[in-house]
């Protein structure tokens, strides 16, 4: 199963008060693993940068200043997330700016139900906690030590971690290894005893076996073996 883990940088909290989006960032997850594909754009917003956003991200309206306008990239990015559905903390933001830039250029919606919200998880399974991402973050023990300012493809790559252990967590002990005599075999192979244990059956015990063995009829399979 491909799931794309998406974020966004933007000029303000509403595109409804003219605010644009100015990065995407996206990672690529096949049955929950990451595979290393990833998407990352800066995007000109074609308006100034407000400085309670700047606060934010760091991006700078002289930083975007030249950079690909959203309809320059949205083939790319399209491409990229394919219709896989899509993992994203507060959904509703994201997919909102999203959208509106998709409108602006006379594109296709994408639709809310690929959305997997992780801020919904999180709210549903840990209620009345902190559920930004640094706290889940925190509470997974994520080294989110490298973001001093939010960053569209560095919060999809804690999104991803956070998001798989939300989600059960990785399990290596479960990977199955075809080379059966590589490092994990070695590590879980046993030493043998240097005799045999003794067996714990009475006398009593054994008898009462072999006279069940016999009241069956016939030879048991076992005693008909032989060996070269």
């Amino acid at each position: 199963m491909r799931e794309i883990v998406l974020d966004t940088e933007t000029t303000g909290i509403s595109p409804n008060d003219g605010h644009r989006l100015v990065e995407i960032g996206c990672l690529e997850l096949f049955n929950h693993v990451a595979t290393g594909k990833t998407f990352h754009t800066y995007v000109d917003p074609e308006r100034d940068m407000p400085e309670g956003a700047f606060k934010v991200h760091g991006l700078s309206e002289e930083f975007l200043r030249g950079k690909p306008k959203f309809a320059d990239i949205v083939d790319e990015f399209l491409a990229f997330i394919g219709d896989d559905p899509l993992v994203i903390h507060n959904a509703s933001f994201d997919m909102g700016f999203l959208n509106a830039e998709l409108k602006k250029i006379g594109r296709t919606a994408l639709p809310m139900a690929r959305a997997i919200d992780t801020l919904d998880i999180a709210r549903r399974k840990y209620p009345g906690a902190q559920n930004n991402l640094d706290a889940l973050c925190r509470r997974f023990g994520v080294d989110n030590s490298g973001r001093t300012k939010h960053g569209a493809l560095l919060d999809s790559e804690l999104l991803a971690e956070v998001y798989l252990e939300m989600m059960g967590g990785r399990q290596p002990g479960l990977v199955l290894q075809a080379d059966f005599g590589g490092p994990a075999a070695q590590k879980t192979a046993r030493t043998p005893r240097p005799a045999p244990l003794p067996s714990r059956l009475t006398d009593a015990e054994r008898e009462a076996h072999d006279a069940f063995i016999a009241s069956l009829g016939g030879e048991p399979l076992w005693t008909a073996q032989t060996t070269d």
